[in-house]
């Protein structure tokens, strides 16, 4: 069975990145208690391409930002939806970012969607 992924890309501050980790590791674990496959954060190094768009480009961001490549492996799309449904109810989430802090990213920088696997090796 092809696996279904969601993708995130986004920009964070350089000096929220460490704040941006503590949080990832916290929601990466719950994703995985929840039952997804993988998770992953990922941290642009090197991005200064030749071909195509370089990702600082196409997110936008500022020379203060750094990009950030996410995603997170499920069974199928029917699983990913189970997942997050349970994700979203965990408190453990709105207990991570209450809403007297700011995020440590500009949500509307940041891209998302959901994407069937088509090869895999």
């Amino acid at each position: 069975m092809a696996e279904y992924v969601d993708g995130f890309v986004l920009n964070v501050p350089k000096k929220s990145i460490a704040t941006y980790k503590k949080i990832a590791e916290k929601a990466g674990k719950i994703w995985m208690e929840h039952g997804a496959l993988s998770y992953y954060e990922c941290v642009g190094d090197d991005l200064k391409v030749k071909m195509g768009i370089p990702f600082p480009k196409m997110a936008k961001s500022k020379p203060t930002d750094v990009v950030v490549f996410s995603f997170i492996t499920y069974k199928s799309r029917k699983h990913r939806d189970a997942v997050n449904k349970k994700v979203m109810k965990d408190p453990r989430m709105n207990a991570m970012m209450p809403e007297s802090m700011p995020m440590p990213f500009d949500c509307n920088k940041m891209t998302y969607g959901g994407f069937k696997t088509i090869v895999k090796k």
